[in-house]
């Protein structure tokens, strides 16, 4: 039987939870840095049969209980544990198909991100289409003249390596991100085809999908490098669309009086010239 996504998932998780972390001698020859199987069937309370049949994807419905007790023995955190249970069917959602998320985004939300000229915002779905952006962030992306989808900017676009200073955290952030929220849907077409298209165009996405890292968006710093305004780092803040479940807004400021927030007020006043000229 082929191993079950749940199994790749343990698996992965595994490899990441030192003896040391967890409390067990690291004792012996060890294939890989993390636990070993029996030390997580130990740690979870499970018997290692039991165990090995869960990651090789001949035991696929666990029990909530049983699934508590490998989410404290991976140490994971709540978007891992949400990913773990979506993963055994256990989750909102899980197997049963989300509900297509909506592209229409709501105007009263299109209008107060208009109201910000000096802070980039986006509203993006779960495969990380960009729905809706004010005049401000259009600048700071270049008219995203690459694609407005996110994860082709940052895995397929050349200039990206440059445009994001610390290109690999942000990479491995959105994939942590983006695996979240096809664990949500994992029927949905627009996240299916994306991944596939991912896979198979960009060797970094597929070895970072391989780590099964799973994390939602949270508040970050993030360095760019804009080919007329120059550095800028700036904070940005996530907030699910609460009309429209699968949609995030995301908010980006620059520290007050800091040459970020004097070159984001200079690419302000840039994107507003532009756009009366157009």
């Amino acid at each position: 039987m082929a191993r079950s996504e749940l199994g790749a998932y343990l698996t992965a998780r595994r490899a990441h939870v030192t003896p040391a972390q967890v409390n067990l001698p690291a004792t012996g020859y060890r294939r890989v840095p993390g636990l070993r199987r029996e030390e997580v069937a130990l740690l979870a309370g499970v018997s290692a049969d039991y165990y090995v049949r869960l990651e090789q994807g001949r035991e696929r419905t666990p029990s909530a209980q049983v699934l508590d007790a490998l989410a404290a023995a991976l140490r994971l955190d709540e978007d891992g544990r949400l990913h773990l249970f979506r993963l055994a069917g256990l989750g909102p959602h899980a197997r049963t198909g989300a509900p297509a998320v909506a592209d229409r985004v709501e105007p009263s939300l299109l209008a107060l991100m208009d109201a910000w000229p000096h802070n980039p915002a986006i509203v993006y779905n779960r495969a990380y289409d960009v729905l809706a952006s004010n005049t401000i962030a259009d600048a700071l992306f270049h008219g995203w003249a690459h694609s407005r989808n996110l994860m082709h900017a940052v895995f397929t676009d050349p200039a990206a390596r440059t445009f994001y200073r610390d290109w690999y955290d942000v990479a491995r952030n959105a994939v942590a991100g983006f695996r979240l929220g096809y664990g949500a849907a994992p029927d949905d077409w627009r996240l299916r085809h994306l991944l596939a298209e991912l896979l198979h165009h960009s060797p970094e996405f597929a070895d970072l999908w391989a780590h099964h890292d799973v994390r939602g968006k949270a508040l970050e710093r993030k360095r760019f490098e804009h080919r007329e305004v120059g550095p800028l780092t700036l904070t940005m803040q996530t907030f699910d669309v609460r009309s429209a479940p699968g949609q995030e807004l995301v908010v980006y400021h620059a520290e007050p009086t800091s040459p970020s927030s004097d070159a984001l007020t200079l690419l302000g006043s840039l994107a507003a010239t532009s756009r009366r000229e157009s």
